[in-house]
């Protein structure tokens, strides 16, 4: 049998205009980041090359959406912006009632304090560092029952974001269906490195929850990007549209919550979407007290209608295969220098295994951390920790929680970056493994409140 050759492929866009960036030397890196306290997101972003922070917000906006921006309608009341955003939004996704908000964790803290009361679990598949807060601020605690392959970086199941339903059941019949306001199911789980849930799996957590009379709350901040590893991962979804699958999934939730500064393609926005009319008329109530008014939410006119073109370039055929071919062509560039990655490769960024790569260095000592600073020092590269900053401290005992998952996030933004800058990157994180017996761990020295690893500072041991 003949192999079929494998051909070049490249973005589907033209670049029409180019944000120069800023050339360092390692002694000007080493600098930055010490005054960053050895934090990335501390970092000047002028000083930094290749941003792979987050791909939050980080998205280059299309000539369509642009264009949009100069056909704001900036009414305090009543914007035709808005009820172009509301149409598309249950155009495409199929939710009711809309409420935007100027991001994803407003939309988190609104449906938080009126779904969650003192004492309650929230069930997910794995958490999130802003939902698992907003749900804990407002009395509940969250409780994993992701699929156990989710934790193993090397696992190749190709839907590590699933559900263990059998775990959902034990919790359903420990607490009782009336101490579960609603499961939290992200697509595309952020933390597992990217991990699609597949729809056979969505199917059977609907049928369970339906049955116990619980809520399904989706974030769907990375809804085309899971819809779009369905379509290549799940038998009888080869030839489907991805707008379709995006479709299906929502319509087998109940309401959502979604950043749409990810997979919507804008700068600023999200929006929370209900189909319960009663949670609707609470969250717009809410909105105003603390976003804005229910018909823009804390954004500008502008900002929805370049939010809607992005909802419907978003799930484009031509420009989901190339954001995700593009995570993949990274990830198996950095697989083939022998890195240790999260496998199979997510889909909005290529996640490092800061504990085997450097296994020398202890958790408390912040492997993930110390990398993403290597990183930067030797390339001018920003990436971000996910391991044992990002996941806090246990709220009983003030100890670390030491997660099995020890990782650094490489995330691309959405038509930022080419091909030869992906080169750039792998080749900058083959040169630290080649050198990894070299890199020393980190203490920290400043450590906030509340979601630690934003602010955290650092310094070098030894």
């Amino acid at each position: 049998m003949v192999q079929e050759r494998r051909r070049s492929w490249a973005e589907p866009y033209k670049i029409k205009m180019v944000e120069p960036v800023k050339m360092t030397d390692r002694n000007d890196r080493k600098k930055a980041l010490e005054e960053a306290g050895y934090n990335t997101f501390l970092l000047h972003s002028e000083d930094v090359y290749i941003d792979l922070l987050t791909d939050s917000g980080t998205s280059a906006m299309s000539d369509r959406q642009w264009a949009a921006m100069m056909m704001g309608d900036e009414a305090y009341a009543g914007s035709r912006n808005f009820y172009s955003l509301e149409k598309t939004i249950q155009d495409y996704y199929g939710y009711r009632y809309v409420v935007p908000t100027h991001q994803g964790r407003a939309a988190e803290h609104i449906l938080s304090q009126i779904l969650i009361k003192e004492g309650d679990i929230i069930p997910g598949n794995m958490y999130f560092t802003t939902t698992k807060l907003h749900q804990e601020l407002a009395g509940g605690q969250f409780v994993d029952v992701i699929i156990d392959e989710a934790h193993d970086p090397d696992h190749e199941h190709p839907f590590k974001g699933n559900v263990d339903l059998n775990k959902l059941e034990d919790l359903i019949k420990k607490h009782g269906a009336g101490h579960i306001p609603y499961v939290s199911i992200a697509t595309s789980v952020n933390m597992a490195g990217g991990q699609p849930i597949s729809m056979e799996n969505l199917k059977g957590l609907r049928e369970l929850t339906q049955k116990h009379g619980i809520k399904i709350v989706h974030d769907m901040t990375r809804v085309a990007e899971n819809a779009y590893m369905i379509k290549t991962r799940e038998t009888g979804y080869e030839n489907a549209h991805v707008a379709d699958i995006v479709r299906e999934i929502c319509d087998l939730t109940d309401a959502a919550t979604m950043s749409s500064k990810k997979d919507a393609l804008v700068n600023i926005g999200g929006f929370l979407a209900v189909n319960d009319w009663d949670i609707f008329e609470e969250a717009r109530n809410m909105v105003v007290v603390y976003e804005g008014l229910h018909t823009y939410g804390g954004l500008a006119g502008r900002d929805m209608e370049a939010m809607a073109i992005g909802i419907t370039e978003s799930v484009q055929e031509d420009h989901i295969r190339a954001r995700v071919g593009q995570v993949q062509y990274l990830g198996e560039k950095i697989d083939q220098y022998g890195v240790p990655i999260v496998k199979p490769i997510g889909t909005h960024g290529v996640f490092l295994n800061a504990r085997r790569m450097l296994e020398h260095l202890p958790q408390d000592q912040f492997p993930a951390q110390t990398l993403a600073a290597e990183l930067y020092l030797d390339s001018g590269i920003r990436a971000m920790e996910r391991g044992v900053v990002s996941a806090g401290r246990n709220p009983e005992t003030g100890d670390h929680i030491y997660p099995e998952l020890e990782l650094v996030r490489l995330t691309i933004p959405r038509r930022v970056y080419t091909q030869a800058h992906m080169d750039v990157v792998a080749e900058s994180v083959e040169e630290i493994y080649i050198n990894r017996e070299k890199v020393k761990g980190l203490k920290m020295t400043y450590e906030p409140k509340y979601l630690r690893f934003f602010q955290a500072r650092f310094e070098p041991l030894g």
